[in-house]
């Protein structure tokens, strides 16, 4: 795994180009362990791809879709999908190899579904400038798939995107750069349709650093009901914080009001999705920092005055507990939430922040108004470890998420754990 993509992952032209390639690995069906644990897909590092980084999506037929920062068949990333077979195994399919020209290179971000069965991404690099490009991946009736580069970044509008776009209710996709922009400390894009099939980069808030913030990487932005978008940055800037959660709020003349709405100063860098409760609070994690140096689980709650209050529900304290949560937190229908961490846990894997090769934990509301965790999987390198992107869940309360290392290789894989 290259480190240094935990940090900063690295488009205006449209390039079109159809790809037919498709590499087809089938694993045996498992036997889940006493925690209902299985590895679906180890990656070999070739033509399938290595080191997957994102969150997965699903589609209506269970089928899980995801990217893999590197490797493919010219080396520089891929989208795959993994179907499920009759006989419990799953069959990985590549759906487009990046070659790191126009079409980008590094699609570190997730993938989402448009209503039409199309998919949208990010890559972090290549494009037209070299900072990475905004995509689109389009069913054929051949099975194969044809990308279309939707915006090339050239630093000034943005540069090295590595999260999850969103969609609005119009169709209008909204994402971020770390870094670029008329500051250098990274912008927040929207991507709006045009009727001839193009579309238009605008620049609806440009981070100055400070207490503005800077760096809104990994994850991706949210809305809430009345059209607000909340994010958060990991950026440090004239000593003002360890990074922040924002919102923006649009304004009748096209503009965005942009609020910070907590300042994180013993708790840092919270790297992964933000997610709402039925109450309007925001729940996310910090990758560093608490009581024992390991990250947090946190709570948002705006309170009567228009000032949002944090609650500490999980302190990780490293080893057994897990250390170095850098995805975002997930409810499922019973209001408990799930999460990653990237290390502790047991086993020996390709690290840098820490031993361990990474769990998965649940937490669990309580009677007395707090939060119990459990654990739900140590992983071990068996074979993959160090989870990084936000786990989802399928109707049937099934988890899955991708591990982006292992013990011995480095090259990652997709798991899944069922209740």
């Amino acid at each position: 795994m290259n480190n240094k993509n935990l940090w900063t992952a690295i488009g205006k032209a449209l390039a079109v180009a159809t790809v037919t390639l498709i590499v087809v690995v089938a694993l045996a069906p498992g036997t889940s362990a006493a925690n209902n644990y299985k590895a679906l897909y180890k990656f070999t590092g070739g033509a399938d791809g290595k080191d997957p980084e994102s969150a997965l999506i699903l589609d209506a037929a269970g089928n899980l879709y995801g990217t893999t920062n590197a490797g493919g068949f010219y080396g520089c990333g891929a989208v795959f999908e993994l179907a499920k077979n009759s006989d419990g195994s799953w069959t990985e399919s590549v759906l487009y190899a990046f070659t790191g020209g126009n079409d980008g290179s590094g699609p570190f971000a997730g993938l989402v579904f448009d209503a039409y069965g199309n998919l949208y991404g990010t890559t972090g690099n290549g494009g037209d400038y070299g900072d990475g490009t905004a995509y689109e991946l389009t069913p054929n009736s051949d099975g194969s798939w044809t990308e279309s580069v939707l915006h090339s970044f050239n630093g000034n509008d943005g540069a090295n995107p590595d999260r999850t776009l969103t969609f609005d209710g119009s169709g209008n996709l909204y994402g971020t750069g770390p870094s670029g922009g008329a500051y250098g400390h990274g912008v927040v894009f929207k991507l709006t349709p045009n009727g001839d099939g193009t579309w238009t980069d605008s620049t609806i808030h440009d981070f100055k650093g400070g207490r503005d913030g800077g760096q809104p990487q990994h994850g991706h932005l949210i809305f809430d009901a009345a059209g607000n978008l909340y994010g958060s940055t990991t950026g440090w800037f004239a000593g003002d914080g360890n990074g922040s959660v924002f919102e923006l709020t649009p304004n009748a003349d096209g503009t965005w009001t942009q609020t910070v709405l907590y300042y994180f100063r013993s708790e840092y860098y919270p790297f992964g999705t933000l997610t709402f409760d039925q109450a309007g609070s925001l729940y996310g994690t910090t990758q560093r920092g608490g009581e024992h140096g390991h990250g947090i689980a946190f709570k948002l709650t705006a309170g009567s005055n228009g000032k949002w209050k944090i609650s500490v529900i999980h302190q990780f304290k490293g080893g057994k507990d897990g250390a170095t949560p850098l995805a975002g937190l997930a409810f499922d229908t019973a209001g408990s939430l799930y999460g990653t961490t990237w290390n502790g846990g047991g086993g020996s894997c390709h690290d840098f922040l820490g031993g361990g090769c990474g769990t998965v934990f649940k937490l669990v509301p309580n009677t007395h108004g707090g939060w119990t965790k459990q654990m739900v999987h140590r992983f071990k390198g068996d074979p993959i470890g160090n989870p990084v992107g936000e786990v989802v869940l399928d109707a049937a309360g099934n988890l899955y998420a991708t591990a982006s290392d292992d013990g011995s290789d480095g090259l990652g894989g997709v798991f899944e754990i069922t209740p």
